[in-house]
């Protein structure tokens, strides 16, 4: 009786030993089945938005070829809305990154600090709702020596005594997160700031056409004034707003001179951004495309984690 007692205890055990298994070895199967569904979702994801990229390219080349002006009536600025794909959806939009300041324009060639243009962001910290002591700490940690700008700047002493300790970038940036590094940054002040800035080569110019309200603004001292942004967009719905000679009208002989070289009506430098959905699984691509006198594009950047 005894023995069959145990017989029965140890078969219950082995059924209970053998079920947990099954359901470990089926979870476990299903998971795995899910994390590659996932995986090949993400993999068709990139190659669609890469589709849209080389798309993106192909229209701004269209662009160039019919107009030397680049404003927001344009087919390029109209966002693409939801379109479908196998399993999915795609959406996109181009951006004109020369509506913003660039930051590495606080530096001239040699890698000194451009005083007009740390002004200019000075105006435009100050139309955001920012700080304008940020524009002499940007302009230090970008430029290549070691000497702190009076009085706000900051350099290797200042990073080295953060926590984690680091130093100053002392050269162009690649991306307007670097502004987090600098130190008492905060997450609010970088979101007020992020709007209105990128991270371009050297020596690019602000796109009148498609520049915003505050950056219009901070184009010289003391402002101009082109309206809001609803007025603003009223304006450019069919064509480039303010022009060149709008802006000229607006200034002495000596302000406009010294602006010019600093504004165009044109573009370079756009951004596409593209959401791809397959299934459950999503991805954004940021890519910073470069458009050439002849029409051509090439892809400089791409990111999927952050613009």
């Amino acid at each position: 009786m005894k023995q069959r007692g145990v017989a029965l205890i140890m078969a219950i055990v082995m059924v209970a030993i053998a079920t947990v298994l099954a359901v470990r070895i089926g979870t476990r199967a299903s998971l795995d089945m899910r994390r590659t569904a996932g995986l090949i979702a993400l993999d068709q994801a990139w190659h669609v938005a890469l589709g849209a990229e080389a798309w993106a390219a192909e229209v701004l080349r269209k662009d160039r070829e019919d107009s030397q002006t680049d404003h927001l009536g344009e087919d390029w600025a109209q966002p693409i809305p939801p379109l479908p794909v196998d399993g999915g959806a795609v959406r996109g939009a181009l951006e004109d990154m020369q509506g913003r300041f660039n930051l590495n324009n606080l530096l001239v060639d040699a890698g000194t600090v451009n005083d007009s243009a740390v002004k200019r962001f000075e105006l435009l910290l100050v139309n955001a709702g920012a700080d304008q002591r940020w524009a002499r700490i940007a302009a230090d940690w970008l430029d290549s020596d070691t000497v702190p700008g009076f009085p706000d700047g900051a350099e290797d002493g200042n990073y080295l005594s953060q926590n984690p300790p680091y130093r100053s970038a002392n050269g162009p940036v690649t991306t307007i997160t670097e502004l987090m590094a600098l130190p008492g940054m905060t997450l609010e002040e970088y979101l007020r700031i992020r709007p209105y800035v990128a991270a371009l080569p050297l020596g690019t110019k602000i796109n009148l056409c498609t520049a915003s309200a505050p950056v219009l603004a901070a184009l010289v001292d003391g402002g101009t004034d082109f309206g809001d942004a609803d007025s603003l967009l009223a304006n450019r719905r069919t064509g480039c707003f303010p022009t060149m000679e709008d802006v000229k009208a607006t200034l002495s002989i000596e302000d406009f001179q010294a602006l010019q070289p600093a504004i165009s009506e044109s573009t370079d430098w756009f951004r596409a951004v593209t959401a791809v959905s397959i299934g459950t699984s999503e991805l954004t691509l940021y890519s910073l495309i470069e458009r050439n006198d002849n029409g051509s594009s090439r892809t400089v950047l791409r990111s999927t984690s952050t613009e």
